[in-house]
C-alpha cells in the first residue's frame, strides 16, 4: 500500500531506518534519520556501513557486520515487541549483499502482521559515472527488494541500470522504465527539468506522473538523495496527497542544498535549516505530465515483477 490509514490524532509510527552510517556529516542514516525525527516519527536506525565521512571526502575506513550477526539483528526487530508501532521501513545504502535477503525477511515479516506499513527502497547503486556497489549488491537489491517494495527513489541513472537500459535521454523514457519495474509508487530524481539550467523528481502512482522542478545547484553535498527518500516517505506516512509530498519534498530538499552552497558547506547542515524540513519557502514548479499509467492496484503491481 502506498497510502496510510493511520487517524491524525493519534501518535506518528515509528519507522526503521537500514543504510549507512558516518561519524561526520549527513548522508545515509544521518540525514534520513534526523530529517524523520524532526517530522515527528520514532526512528529505529540499522548502520549497513560504519565509515568516518562520505568516501567523496577522501579515504574512509568501513565497517561492516558479519552477515550473520546483521541477519540475527534483523530477526531480534522482527521480534519486537514493539513492532506493532512500526509503520514504515527505508533501506538506502548496503555494505554487502548478504544483507539483502536479511532485510527482505524483515519487511516480509513485519509486513505480514500489519499490510499498512510502508516499506520504501532507496537503491543506492550509483550515478552518472557508473556502479559504486558491487554487482551482486545491485543485482541483490534489484531482485529481491524492488519486488516487495512499496515506493522506490532511483536516480535516473540507477532506473536505467535497474531496468537493464542505456542511459536515458527523455521523462518519456524514465517513466516508460518506471512504469515497466511495476513497483506502486516511484520517485525518480535527477529528471529531466523544462525549465533551463534546471531538475527534477519525477513522482508516478497508478493513476499520475508529476513533475516537481528546482534550479540547479553547483557543486551541492551528498545526501539530497537520502534526505529525499526519508522525506517522502514522512509525508506519505502524515497523509498528506501525493502532489503536495512532491511539492513540499522537493523544496526542502532544493532550499537546503541552496543554503549549504551559500555557506560553502561541505555536507548538509540539517541541522541549522531544521525549519526547511518542516516548512520550506522555496518555490518549485509543479506540472502534470501526460502519462497513461497502470490501471492496476499495488497488489498487481508486484505480481508484474515475479
Amino acid at each position: 500500500m502506498v497510502q496510510n490509514s493511520r487517524p491524525p490524532d493519534i501518535p506518528k509510527p515509528a519507522v526503521i531506518v537500514i543504510s549507512s552510517h558516518v561519524v561526520r556529516g549527513s548522508v545515509g542514516n544521518r540525514a534520513a534519520v534526523f530529517a524523520l525525527e524532526v517530522l515527528g516519527h520514532d526512528v529505529w536506525a540499522v548502520p549497513t556501513i560504519t565509515l568516518p565521512w562520505h568516501p567523496g571526502h577522501g579515504k574512509a575506513t568501513r565497517i561492516i557486520a558479519s552477515g550473520d550477526r546483521f541477519s540475527a539483528l534483523m530477526d531480534d526487530l522482527a521480534a519486537a515487541p514493539w513492532i506493532s508501532q512500526v509503520g514504515g521501513i527505508l533501506s538506502g545504502y548496503l555494505g554487502d549483499p548478504s544483507q539483502v535477503p536479511a532485510i527482505a525477511r524483515l519487511v516480509n515479516r513485519i509486513k505480514a502482521e500489519n499490510d499498512d506499513v510502508i516499506y520504501a527502497c532507496d537503491p543506492v547503486i550509483g550515478d552518472a559515472n557508473g556502479l559504486y556497489v558491487n554487482k551482486l549488491t545491485a543485482a541483490a537489491i534489484r531482485d529481491q527488494l524492488l519486488p516487495i517494495a512499496d515506493l522506490i527513489t532511483p536516480n535516473r541513472f540507477e532506473l536505467a541500470w535497474l531496468a537493464d537500459l542505456p542511459p536515458f535521454s527523455s521523462n518519456e523514457g524514465i517513466l516508460r522504465a518506471a512504469d515497466a519495474l511495476g513497483c506502486p509508487l516511484t520517485l525518480i530524481t535527477s529528471a529531466f527539468s523544462l525549465m533551463r539550467n534546471a531538475t527534477g523528481n519525477i513522482l508516478l502512482s497508478p493513476k499520475s506522473a508529476m513533475l516537481a522542478e528546482h534550479t540547479l545547484v553547483d557543486h551541492p553535498p551528498n545526501g539530497s538523495g537520502d534526505l529525499t527518500a526519508a522525506l517522502l516517505l514522512g509525508g506519505i506516512l502524515q497523509n498528506s496527497s501525493l502532489d503536495k509530498v512532491l511539492q513540499k519534498t522537493t523544496s526542502s530538499v532544493f532550499e537546503i542544498l541552496a543554503r549549504a552552497h551559500q555557506r560553502s558547506a561541505d555536507e548538509l547542515m540539517l541541522e541549522t535549516d531544521t525549519n526547511s524540513l518542516t516548512r520550506p519557502m522555496a518555490m518549485v514548479q509543479m506540472r502534470n505530465l501526460h502519462w497513461k499509467s497502470r490501471d492496476c492496484d499495488p497488489q498487481a503491481a508486484r505480481d508484474h515483477l515475479s
